[in-house]
């Protein structure tokens, strides 16, 4: 097979390509070159599910196997939202190899190796839905943000099921709220029911790609179905005990919108755990980052110096509390995981243990002697 099937004939110039709708364009077209001199198609992973995965080609869907991609790195394992060169010949077919990922949402798993997810891939749109069903949760919201940024995506909030508030008042308030925690982030209430909101929502992703993503109960298959304008995701009841829901989508799915753009629905995360994610932390707390550059210390720790910025805006109110102890956490946890692949980050948290334990028994000892004097 020529490269001359990926890119229109003069006779047909006008004729969109037959992936355009699902985010093929030049620059996918310009790397996937190689492979088409090999024969191979270009396809996207709209669904993966056991070692098998739903690859959409020019040549139609097709159920291909992952057998020949199984990296040691699981961060390279193949994904919803992948571009792929699919031999196609034989059956079943398979997937060659993955063209290079441009973002990819990442979280680390629960496993003790310390390794990372990746939840999606090449995705433009990061929209972390936020029930309003329950009391918001500014931490996990950072957190949510901490990796959207991370990804390289744009990240949105969308606070669901909005007409559960029907006070104006009240959601405004609830809309300043999530916005404290999400400078620079637009933050939209929306809600399935009575359809406020979707029509913004439907602008933002009709460019590109998105990725839903949330807690169980969060209503993010309800959020689907009305972006596509069809009931082509399950859903669930959620518990009014406690807001929460059980896993209403078990895979992650790649969907067309009839307004343009493609949709990747994710089942409900119960643990969103950083996965080095520095940068994206950084992005959140920017206000902090900015504070930091005004400090007396450029390695202000942000805890007792003289001349620390950071401190000074909690005295005066400017910098609320919890955002700072927010951000320590998230840091913390963030080194923590960068420590467990990292040898020498390890050796330099022992050392500056070490330190911190030296310099308190000194203190200590010096609290003593001026006892024992007095």
């Amino acid at each position: 097979m020529s490269s001359s099937f990926l890119s229109s004939s003069p006779s047909t110039s006008a004729a969109p390509h037959p992936l355009s709708r699902y985010g093929w364009d030049e620059r996918w077209e310009a790397e996937f070159l190689p492979y088409a001199e090999q024969g191979l198609l270009p396809g996207r992973v709209v669904r993966v599910d056991r070692g098998l995965c739903d690859v959409v080609t020019p040549a139609g869907t097709v159920r291909a196997d992952t057998e020949y991609v199984v990296p040691r790195d699981p961060m390279r394992v193949v994904c919803t939202g992948d571009w792929a060169a699919v031999d196609p010949a034989g059956d079943p077919q398979f997937v060659r190899t993955l063209l290079p990922r441009r973002t990819a949402f990442v979280r680390s798993t629960s496993s003790k190796r310390s390794e990372g997810q990746v939840l999606a891939a090449n995705v433009d749109h990061a929209i972390i839905a936020v029930p309003l069903s329950v009391e918001l949760d500014l931490g996990r919201i950072e957190r949510f943000l901490a990796l959207a940024w991370e990804s390289g995506a744009e990240p949105l909030i969308v606070l669901s099921k909005a007409d559960l508030v029907p006070d104006a008042t009240g959601l405004s308030y609830l809309v300043a709220d999530a916005e404290s925690a999400a400078p620079g982030v637009q933050v939209v209430p929306v809600s399935s029911a009575t359809g406020e909101g979707i029509d913004v929502l439907a602008a933002i992703v009709a460019d590109g790609t998105s990725v839903l993503l949330g807690v169980s109960g969060a209503g993010k298959s309800t959020l689907a179905n009305a972006l596509i304008g069809a009931d082509v995701m399950e859903v669930q009841a959620v518990r009014d005990i406690d807001g929460k829901g059980r896993h209403t989508t078990t895979t992650r799915n790649l969907l067309v919108l009839p307004g343009g753009g493609v949709l990747i629905d994710t089942p409900g995360l119960r643990g969103v755990g950083l996965w080095d994610a520095s940068s994206g932390v950084g992005q959140v707390f920017s206000e902090i980052d900015v504070l930091a550059g005004e400090c007396r210390f450029h390695d202000c720790a942000h805890e007792a110096e003289p001349g620390c910025a950071v401190l000074a805006a909690i005295e005066d109110g400017s910098l609320p509390v919890r955002r700072l102890e927010s951000y320590r956490k998230l840091l913390r946890e963030n080194q923590r995981i960068i420590a467990k692949t990292d040898a020498r980050l390890r050796a330099e948290i022992r050392r500056d243990w070490k330190m911190k334990g030296a310099e308190g028994r000194a203190n200590m000892e010096a609290k003593r002697g001026r006892t024992r004097r007095s």
